[in-house]
């Protein structure tokens, strides 16, 4: 069986091929290309005789995975598959699987190192102290005893709402699951906008999800609130959550993620808005994340072999 991985996996290519080794053995031929590119035509050259695809979040359109002519599996190195053309793997019979847990914890970790960077204006200490500044103006706010709402709870938003009870929070929620977890109150999604003092997005990027944080529902946000998004950015109205962030309608937002990949245009409303902290999509890559996601890139791939598929997504 013949896998290509038409992208790199974020790692160094040798400790790459060392984990495909350790979970095929011998069972496959391993093409890594460690090179990122976004033509189709270049992907279609590098997968068009594999077996298995191997793809981390560069879009695949319809074009690139009709030309992967042999593909029996599309071994995606992400969480969501939204870059991906699945309408076409299904009607070509392609599995497609993820790679869901690998960022778990750095996706969370990055939650709160945003929130209380914002919360305690930690850039603004910083820059007041190397030119001879002092604390006044740059009182900040503690998480503890704060309403926190978590927008979707998956594994990402059941460990966020895990740590933000751990700081003291009292944590609500609105998901499409509901578990049975004794530290969070689950409600409809309009309770949870109008009475959180932060809020968290958690949820994929789908027709369902998508526009779902729109103008009116900011809108009910408390003046004192802040916004977190390290989900995917469709789920949100940018212009909408700007305009309130700017007319001081809510209090702040924590953005890793907007409408496109960065590098994000300059006149981009969330790069123009008041008191927001912005990442480039890196809320998912921390060394130990990548190290995890290759992992269970070559389990999904030895899973297929052995013909117990794991983390099918169609």
């Amino acid at each position: 069986m013949k896998v290509a991985v038409i992208e790199p996996l974020g790692i160094p290519q040798e400790t790459a091929l060392a984990i495909a080794k350790e979970k095929l053995g011998d069972r496959a031929e391993i093409v890594y290309y460690d090179s990122v590119t976004k033509d189709p035509a270049e992907q279609i050259a590098r997968g068009k005789d594999a077996d298995v695809v191997i793809d981390t979040n560069i879009p695949l359109s319809d074009e690139a995975i009709r030309g992967f002519e042999k593909c029996k599996l599309l071994d995606i190195a992400f969480t969501g598959v939204d870059h991906v053309a699945m309408d076409t793997c299904k009607e070509l019979g392609i599995m497609v699987n993820n790679c869901a847990g690998y960022s778990t914890a750095c996706v969370s970790d990055l939650v709160f190192g945003m929130l209380i960077s914002l919360m305690r204006n930690i850039a603004a200490c910083d820059t007041a102290t190397r030119n001879g500044g002092t604390l006044a103006g740059l009182i900040g706010n503690e998480l503890e005893g704060k309403r926190f709402g978590v927008i979707g709870t998956g594994a990402i938003g059941t460990r966020v709402a895990k740590i933000a009870d751990a700081f003291g929070c009292e944590v609500v929620a609105y998901s499409r699951t509901v578990k049975d977890i004794p530290y969070i109150k689950y409600m409809d999604l309009d309770e949870v906008m109008k009475t959180s003092d932060i809020i968290s997005l958690h949820m994929p990027n789908n027709a369902e999800t998508k526009g779902m944080i729109s103008a009116e529902k900011i809108a009910l946000m408390k003046k004192n609130a802040i916004l977190v998004n390290l989900a995917r950015g469709p789920v949100l109205d940018s212009q909408a959550l700007a305009d309130a962030l700017n007319e001081e309608r809510i209090a702040g937002a924590c953005i890793d993620v907007f409408e496109m990949e960065p590098p994000i245009p300059g006149d981009h409303p969330l790069l123009n808005s008041k008191n927001t902290l912005v990442t480039p999509h890196v809320a998912f890559a921390s060394k130990e994340a990548m190290i995890k996601r290759a992992h269970i890139v070559f389990e999904n791939v030895a899973a297929f072999m052995d013909g117990k598929p794991q983390n099918v997504m169609n």
